[in-house]
């Protein structure tokens, strides 16, 4: 039950799915958290539900390099260093073909999925350096590996493929300062953003999954909990699946 402790972690898009399972999870296994989102009633429940001594909430935009700045300033005031960041925050977009694409929705889903990735490791690199140590985790996606899985979303594979990029590039840059970078590649998974994804597609995500289930967030959170503490401490530039075999076929 201590495998995160003394360890002070970021987790961004929180307040519900997947972020509030890695939440939930990284405080049972002794860590402090900030926990951000837009959601600031369903972010700041969490919070009270997870104990002020182990938890607080800020209401953070992460596409705004100023939110970030706040954040960390707010996370080191209350916990001290930052170890770990989990950059959990993202959006599906339009589903909808290269040429069907509008370029506000493009812009917004790289925004949103990509350019606040790059803001969030830059904001906490310094007091991981500081501290000596970290662990950035970064959420991807299925489609930052293959461009179909299951509907056209140029957009959304083209933030997520970034994000893998950019994951390999920090973990090479910073590992002389015992800071590791991993990407963790989610399938199907039973949360508010899926779930309406593939009820407006009217597809059977079932038939494409060799384990014929779709994952609860915890199943991601048991992979992110081991990447963000000591027991992964000589895995960087990783890329790792949680997709029930779908990428196998």
């Amino acid at each position: 039950m201590a495998r995160l402790k003394n360890k002070v972690a970021i987790i961004t898009g929180a307040a519900r799915g997947m972020g509030a399972a890695h939440a939930r999870m990284f405080v049972e296994e002794g860590a402090k958290v900030v926990l951000t989102d837009l959601d600031e009633a369903q972010g700041t429940a969490l919070a009270r539900s997870l104990g002020e001594d182990n938890a607080l909430f800020v209401h953070q935009d992460v596409t705004r390099l100023e939110d970030w700045q706040q954040t960390v300033h707010q996370a080191q005031q209350r916990f001290g260093a930052i170890t770990v960041l989990v950059n959990n925050a993202g959006v599906l977009g339009p589903v909808a073909g290269v040429c069907e694409l509008t370029e506000a929705d493009y812009l917004r889903v790289c925004t949103i999925n990509q350019h606040a990735v790059f803001y969030g490791m830059q904001a906490v690199l310094p007091s991981m350096v500081k501290a000596g140590i970290g662990s950035i985790v970064n959420i991807s996606s299925i489609a930052g590996l293959v461009a179909n899985y299951g509907f056209p979303n140029v957009g959304y594979v083209a933030s997520k493929f970034a994000v893998r990029g950019m994951t390999k590039a920090a973990a090479v840059e910073y590992g002389r300062f015992n800071i590791r970078a991993n990407s963790v590649h989610p399938g199907f998974i039973e949360t508010p953003m899926m779930v309406e994804a593939t009820d407006e597609q009217g597809g059977d995500a079932l038939a494409q999954i060799p384990l014929g289930r779709i994952a609860e967030p915890e199943e991601v959170s048991n992979l992110v909990l081991f990447l963000a503490s000591d027991e992964a401490s000589y895995i960087t530039g990783g890329e790792y699946l949680v997709d029930a075999g779908m990428l196998a076929q």
